[in-house]
């Protein structure tokens, strides 16, 4: 295996000196994030698998379809490849400062111990459906494999594709046999709302979570070894080949579930969660493709600096864990029965307006704050208590 040696980096790579692509990836992901939350906090409706209301009129349907064929399960994978990514280039800023690998492997372990704190804090006092958790189980347990060669690698990731239709499954048969009910993001006692959090997120984050994320972040590892985003223009046809194949199969495989949830199509119930299962693992492809995609409209860019709006989307990329916690924040803002109440009267598409809403707010606020090299106060937090105060 030929991996090129890291760059000699000796300190953190300031917000202004970093690579654009990923960031770039992180804030555009995040809108998805948004889409893919919002209509976890209404309230009152029958849904189905992914959680949007089966009796909704002609426009929440149409968008309830859109989003179940384009963004749910393909933002997750998208997140999780690019956590992989990152994890690699911050051990090779690590090794380039001649740090041993034992060394980097405890730095590394660390920071993913923390992430899982930001993770139960998460759970605990605004969404069940955390992803900062699985993000940090999966860093502390597979930190070993950006060691790895290739082959284990990519061993490691088809046997966590396995295992993540088996899980899918079975979260397919529990939500066919299940009693329908609200979320813990939509339930109106705030005491036992937050109890149900904490157990829905505890069962969720080693089971549903950890399997969606393991697949994705291996391929993220792979990519950042030859740094795909890094040097987009170097890998155009690779890039491309994702691209196209990746959305390709995010959307056959995302249509039948799309077809149900939206009552186009009632089929049996093993047939159903066949399309469960299948609308998730084509969801890794679809997330791979939208990084892709993003890498490839980055190589197409003009040398120099990129124009406001990119500087815009790639701030709020450098600020996606404080960005990320801002959108609980305001969605139990406007939603919970306990706070703004419109969680019991509005539709999905209304929803999804308002995640629009929410996710441009977090990205002006990015845009004015983070561009004289201010970090985001998560992510300053998270550094501070990975590395101390020096």
């Amino acid at each position: 295996m030929s991996i090129a040696p890291p760059a000699p980096v000796h300190r953190a790579t300031p917000i202004t000196q970093r690579v654009l692509a990923p960031d770039l990836s992180r804030g555009l992901m995040l809108l998805l994030i948004a889409l893919a939350h919002a209509h976890m906090y209404l309230s009152g409706h029958e849904t189905g698998f992914r959680g949007y209301a089966l009796d909704g009129g002609a426009l929440d349907r149409l968008v309830a379809g859109v989003q179940i064929l384009l963004v749910d399960g393909r933002a997750l994978p998208m997140f999780a490849a690019l956590f992989g990514y990152g994890l690699v280039q911050l051990a090779n800023r690590q090794l380039a400062m001649d740090r041993s690998w034992p060394q980097v492997r405890k730095v590394l372990r660390r920071r993913s111990l923390w992430l899982l704190a930001f993770g139960f804090c998460h759970a605990l006092l605004l969404f069940f459906g955390d992803i900062l958790g699985a993000y940090g189980l999966i860093g502390l347990v597979f930190v070993g494999f950006i060691r790895r060669a290739d082959r284990s690698v990519l061993q490691a990731a088809v046997i966590g594709l396995v295992l993540h239709v088996v899980v899918l499954f079975g979260f397919g048969l529990l939500t066919i046999s299940a009693p329908k009910g609200d979320t813990p993001a939509a339930m109106a006692d705030p005491i036992v709302a937050t109890v149900m959090r904490l157990i829905g997120w505890s069962g969720m984050t080693p089971t549903y979570f950890a399997a969606s994320v393991v697949p994705a972040f291996l391929f993220g590892i792979w990519a950042a070894r030859r740094r795909l985003l890094e040097d987009p223009l170097s890998h155009r046809d690779l890039l491309s080949r994702v691209a196209v194949v990746g959305a390709g199969l995010a959307v056959a495989g995302g249509l039948p579930l799309m077809l149900i949830d939206t009552r186009v199509w009632t089929p049996s119930d093993l047939v159903a969660v066949s399309a469960y299962a299948l609308h998730s693992v084509t969801g890794i492809a679809g997330g791979l493709a939208y990084a892709a995609i993003i890498g490839l409209v980055v190589s197409r860019m003009r040398r120099g600096y990129p124009g406001p709006v990119v500087r815009s989307l790639a701030a709020c990329g450098q600020w996606s864990l404080t960005c990320y916690l801002l959108q609980s924040v305001i969605f139990v803002a406007v939603f919970a029965p306990y706070a703004g109440g419109l969680g019991t009267r509005v539709g999905d598409a209304a929803a999804s307006g308002i995640a629009v809403v929410a996710w441009l707010a977090t990205v002006v606020l990015a845009a004015l704050l983070a561009p004289g090299g201010r970090r985001g106060p998560a992510e300053a937090a998270l550094r501070r208590l990975t590395y101390g105060r020096r």
